[in-house]
């Protein structure tokens, strides 16, 4: 569904600054295993979006990727131009249900394999966020996971314009989260934006404009992580 409006031409109304960054030794593969096992009470920020139309509710699941490197990253996918769904947008991997899938899990891990080639030997799921509702009728579990070295990205061209990681430090810090509003239909529309400075594909400097409903499910990411 294109967009009415240009998600980078509009202002900046505030940034988070004023709330804590999840310290460091929070962010370690062993403090989030234990998280997940023992998750506190804690209630998402962002459950769901205004709808943009009438169009039947849909199940999907999307993959949090943490890349265990030296700071745990996430994999985010630039999505093609041409995708009727949030075209050129970027999002985690992942996809609408189907009915052969076994669970959310399931989905998150097809989708994840069919649209960046990660094999499921590399995939430790932690768990799963609550769903997220985008505009577009998407009701989305978010599946957390740990990649394991080794794991090679071969995206699909025809879904995935680029593949790209982000420190999830950055993520975890609201001093980085920026919130915007857009009035569409006579509607206000409130979110949220993370932008990215990282190297693109072609070696040089590139800004990465990370919002809506990837950043709505990382900030409630945030609030499971820090509550």
């Amino acid at each position: 569904m294109p967009l009415s409006f240009n998600p980078l031409e509009l202002p900046v109304e505030g940034i988070d600054d004023h709330l804590p960054a999840v310290a460091l030794p929070h962010l370690s593969p062993e403090a989030l295993r234990s998280r997940f096992l023992a998750p506190p009470a804690w209630s998402p920020e962002i459950a769901a979006e205004r709808a943009f139309g009438s169009r039947a509710p849909a199940h999907a699941s999307v993959l949090v990727p943490l890349v265990q490197r030296e700071v745990l990253c996430v994999v985010l996918t630039q999505r093609t131009d041409h995708l009727t769904d949030h075209p050129g947008q970027i999002s985690f991997p992942g996809g609408r249900a189907e009915s052969y899938d076994a669970d959310a899990v399931d989905t998150a891990l097809r989708e994840a394999t069919e649209e960046i080639g990660l094999a499921r030997d590399y995939v430790d799921v932690l768990g799963s966020l609550p769903t997220y509702t985008t505009g577009t009728g998407f009701i989305v579990t978010p599946v957390v996971a740990l990649l394991r070295p080794g794991f090679t990205i071969q995206a699909d061209p025809f879904e995935v314009a680029e593949v790209f990681e982000v420190p999830l430090a950055f993520l975890m810090s609201p001093a980085n989260h920026r919130r915007h509003s857009v009035e569409v239909g006579g509607v206000r529309r409130e979110f949220l934006s993370m932008p990215w400075t990282g190297v693109g594909a072609d070696g040089r400097p590139r800004q990465y404009f990370i919002w809506g409903a990837t950043a709505a499910m990382l900030r409630n990411l945030y609030r499971f992580l820090a509550a």
